[in-house]
């Protein structure tokens, strides 16, 4: 690993809706903004050609071919399989061999994490892994940024109680250490603020992260409460977690939808929309997904960045930068800590029992 923040970012520049295009802007724009280096794995051709249209720091970035790309399309087990020099093989592979800290993709999700999960150690303990989404609220807490973490959102189906507790001290460690909240709140998803709600399970989880002083857990929180931001961290299960991040995504679409619809409506409509439309902008760049760049899948011991398929070049460089930022405060090993203490708690409990 590199000194002065120069850590080595493996981006597999074939994933995503625009790529290589976006994402070798993405990295270009990168090498002028931060001293991180940069393994661009792709069809070297197509990297080249996009790489001349920039301004980047030559030094910075190195390709690394990779013939073949998973789509989409594909069937992300079967493709893994079936095209082992796919860039995201390849590029999951290198931070798997120590020659990159981290990865950044905006290909399939399931690739990633099979991939991943295939190449990369998971932390210690660890026995699922957890995709975050971040995404805005109303900011009932006055944080400096509106976002709260959301996890699992679909990298798994059903969880014990016991992930649910290790993806409550991943999202607790994010929020410390990227966004600087000393003493993150943690909220549970459920059907009830009651902590005898949502079944032995949920309750089992209330009860553990109810008696562990390092977290600062708050209760449930139900699902009309998820935007509010009354918890910095909402642990769930990646089914519920998938669908109520899809449920926000719809309500976002629906917005936008109503709001042409009104558009075209009469001409109160019409100006009152002209009016908030500068509001509406203001409101646009503080709820930017680009910002982050990607969300995080938590437990494996390298850290793993997930860009949108749609992500742009701002979105894509600001992944890369986050990605090195993880590294460099050192998200893993925080969390394998954290895991291993309770881990050890937890079997001492069992032992006195």
């Amino acid at each position: 690993m590199m000194k002065n923040d120069k850590y080595t970012i493996v981006l597999d520049a074939m994933g995503g809706d625009s790529a290589p295009g976006i994402t070798v802007h993405g990295a270009a724009q990168a090498t002028l903004e931060s001293p991180l280096h940069i393994l661009l794995v792709g069809d070297k051709e197509a990297l080249q050609k996009e790489l001349h249209k920039h301004k980047y720091n030559s030094a910075q970035i190195e390709i690394v071919h990779s013939p073949d790309v998973i789509t989409m399309e594909d069937n992300p087990k079967s493709a893994i399989e079936q095209k082992p020099e796919a860039s995201i093989v390849l590029a999951t592979k290198l931070v798997a061999e120590g020659k990159g800290d981290a990865l950044v993709s905006a290909g399939s999700t399931g690739a990633v994490i099979l991939s991943a999960a295939k190449y990369i150690n998971r932390i210690l303990g660890v026995h699922k892994t957890a995709l975050a989404a971040i995404y805005p609220t109303h900011n009932i807490q006055n944080r400096k940024d509106i976002f709260s973490l959301l996890l699992d959102v679909g990298a798994n189906i059903h969880n014990s109680h016991h992930d649910l507790v290790h993806f409550a001290y991943m999202g607790a460690t994010y929020a410390r250490e990227i966004k600087k909240i000393e003493s993150p709140t943690i909220g549970l998803l459920n059907i009830g603020a009651e902590e005898y709600k949502g079944g032995e399970k949920l309750s089992q989880t209330y009860a553990i992260l109810k008696s562990l002083s390092e977290l600062n857990f708050i209760g449930n929180i139900e699902g009309n409460q998820i935007m509010h931001g009354l918890a910095d961290v909402v642990v769930t299960e990646g089914l519920t977690g998938n669908i109520a991040l899809k449920v926000m995504e719809g309500m976002a679409s629906s917005v936008k939808h109503l709001g042409k619809i009104a558009y075209k409506q009469n001409v109160l409509w019409k100006m009152g929309l002209i009016m908030l439309s500068g509001g509406i902008k203001k409101l646009n760049s503080v709820t930017d997904y680009e910002e982050y760049g990607g969300a995080p899948i938590f437990g494996f011991e390298k850290m793993i960045i997930k860009c949108h398929g749609r992500s742009t070049h701002k979105a894509i460089k600001n992944a890369l930068k986050f990605a090195a930022k993880s590294v460099r405060d050192d998200i893993p090993g925080q969390i394998s800590r954290y895991i291993a203490d309770y881990e050890y708690n937890h079997a001492v409990n069992d032992l006195e029992l």
